[in-house]
């Protein structure tokens, strides 16, 4: 098991969500990354926030404690696939957020989000909302 944790998590964490911080605490032992869009998500927001410097190395911060996974071959073909199959349901996700769910799915990771209404569209994939 690893987890992929989605830029909402990390947000009410540095905020001092003291449940988020528990639970990271609870599965210590157990794998946790970040996608290299929730990175990029992330690092927008700080350096467009009235306290660059100071966001931006929490973010720098971040990115040193959890592995960031890009986009590969395999992700890529896991997004275009869930990207037909929602479009054929007549069901969208935004597209940075059906990246960051391509690739906890390709990976066999489990998302950890706060936005499950968002990425439950999604057959198969296994998520967990570290808020509740």
């Amino acid at each position: 098991m690893a987890y992929l944790i989605d830029s909402d998590i990390l947000i009410n964490s540095i905020k001092g969500n003291s449940r988020i911080r528990q639970r990271i605490i609870d599965v210590a032992a157990i794998p946790k990354a970040i996608s290299i869009i929730t990175y990029g998500e992330l690092l927008y927001g700080a350096k467009r926030s009235r306290q660059v410097e100071k966001n931006s190395s929490i973010i720098y911060r971040i990115a040193e404690i959890f592995p960031i996974i890009g986009i590969s071959r395999a992700i890529m073909e896991t997004f275009v696939d869930v990207k037909l199959s929602l479009e054929r349901k007549g069901q969208r996700l935004d597209e940075f957020d059906l990246m960051i769910a391509a690739t906890a799915f390709s990976l066999n990771y489990t998302l950890v989000t706060n936005n499950g209404n968002h990425f439950k569209r999604i057959e198969g994939i296994r998520l967990e909302n570290w808020m509740e």
